[in-house]
């Protein structure tokens, strides 16, 4: 079922070229349903219309968005490791929040109709207790800069969906995978493609992921689904698994054997507490799982990639650009 004021018109995207946005903007494309215009910093493909837009400065959008049925908004200042800025709470807010309301407010009043936001499963929290996933009820708790930029910018949307009728989309993925995939998952690629023994193969943790191919169709479902219509959604590839399995299933999808040593998750975490990197001793230990029931339900959505294909699909990529 679709919406029919949104299964067919105008959208326009912002952060379409990003990892996640440039697969949205493919997918939009290959759909042939709507006339997409992208904002964007400069003219990145041939393919749509281009709009002048940087959310780190003042902007005017509103003749842009004049005919627009949709928003997707996905640009974003990321989260970034070892952050160097003098206030990270602060250069957080000035984009996600500030900018992003902006944009909303100009896009509630040239009559766009939805607006979807992707947020992250950092609104919720960090980590899991065991068998007691994340939902999208559950009292938000984020504890970084980003994490607490997103969820002020959560708020201030749901506030301007009452005040306006403008529909507001909430989408929150966990770690999301894919080919062309950056960062510590590509670092974890690397580590396993050169056969470097690795101390993880005693971890028995859960956390959830989603392959880029299942956060982009819900991202598309999200479009004209009648039933996404002020809701929040979390998004994983509803398969989790501990820090182990993955890399093994991931070594696997890479031909190379996974040499992993079975080293206690206690110890792991004393040795990073002791070199002053606890956080990254509970990425790879603790569990962060996302229960996607609710999203399931309300837009009768199941993710099309399993959790192997996705990796191996990574995994053929990686293959053959190692060095991206």
């Amino acid at each position: 079922m679709t919406d029919s004021s949104l299964s067919a018109g105008n959208l326009l995207l912002t952060g379409a070229s990003g990892f996640v946005g440039k697969a949205v903007l493919s997918s939009l494309l290959a759909a042939k349903r709507w006339r997409i215009v992208c904002a964007s910093r400069s003219a990145f493909s041939s393919d749509v219309e281009h709009v002048p837009f940087d959310l780190s400065t003042s902007f005017d959008l509103q003749s842009s968005l004049e005919g627009i049925a949709c928003v997707v908004h996905m640009a974003a200042r990321v989260h970034v490791m070892n952050d160097t800025v003098a206030d990270p709470l602060g250069a957080f807010r000035a984009i996600n929040v500030t900018a992003t309301l902006e944009l909303a407010r100009q896009a509630a009043r040239a009559g766009v109709r939805r607006f979807i936001f992707l947020s992250s499963i950092k609104v919720n929290g960090e980590q899991t207790a065991p068998r007691q996933p994340f939902t999208p009820e559950d009292r938000p708790q984020p504890q970084d800069p980003y994490g607490i930029s997103k969820y002020e910018a959560e708020q201030g949307l749901r506030a301007l969906a009452a005040e306006t009728g403008m529909d507001v989309v909430i989408i929150r993925p966990v770690l999301v995978y894919g080919p062309e995939v950056k960062a510590n998952f590509r670092s974890m690629m690397s580590w396993l493609s050169k056969g470097i023994p690795l101390p993880l193969g005693a971890i028995a943790n859960k956390r959830s992921l989603v392959a880029l191919d299942n956060l982009v169709d819900l991202i598309v479902t999200c479009v004209d689904h009648p039933g996404a219509a002020n809701q929040t959604f979390l998004v994983s590839d509803d398969e989790d698994v501990s820090t182990s399995e993955l890399l093994r299933r991931m070594a696997n999808a890479l031909g190379k054997p996974a040499r992993l040593l079975p080293v206690p998750a206690a110890l792991l975490q004393a040795g990073a507490a002791l070199l002053g990197r606890r956080d990254v001793a509970q990425r790879l230990c603790g569990s962060l799982q996302a229960d996607i029931s609710h999203t399931k339900a309300r837009l009768n959505w199941a993710p099309p990639v399993s959790l192997d294909q996705a990796l191996r699909r990574t995994a053929q990529e990686f293959l053959e650009h190692p060095s991206l």
